[in-house]
């Protein structure tokens, strides 16, 4: 097996990474689209992180930090490159990341329905917390 690459995203990989998480990501976003994804690298050209193996992307994590809190989102890795060790390896350069930025505690959401995520979060060392519940309002 080639070596994985890791990096950040580009505005050039939008429309792949888009296609990639309708295949590889469970679940939708109001910002799955070309203008969320232009907002996210524009306002942070660095958050958007990209596995890729042979050229082609393998797998994807949002590494996103306001300055108060560090939030994981969109970590997806695609059905045919699953328990590779692709998941790990983005999360390590997420926390890398967050680390760097200064960052002391990372926060991660997952839906309640995708029990195989919930095995790979907490094979990261990652714990739930059943205490906080995500309130949402659409503008």
């Amino acid at each position: 097996m080639s070596e994985l690459h890791i990096r950040h995203a580009t505005l050039s990989d939008i429309d792949t990474v888009l296609r990639f998480w309708r295949d590889a990501a469970e679940g939708t976003s109001i910002s799955d689209d070309h203008d969320g994804v232009t907002r996210l690298l524009t306002r942070d050209p660095e958050a958007l992180l990209l596995a890729e193996r042979d050229g082609l992307l393998t797998g994807t994590v949002i590494a996103g930090f306001d300055g108060w809190r560090c939030s994981a989102y969109r970590l997806a890795v695609h059905p045919d490159h699953r328990r590779q060790g692709i998941a790990t390896a983005l999360l390590e350069a997420a926390e890398q990341r967050f680390a760097t930025l200064g960052g002391r505690r990372v926060d991660a959401m997952v839906l309640e329905a995708n029990e195989q995520a919930h095995h790979a979060w907490a094979a990261a060392g990652y714990q739930r917390e059943d205490h906080w519940r995500r309130w949402v309002k659409r503008l």
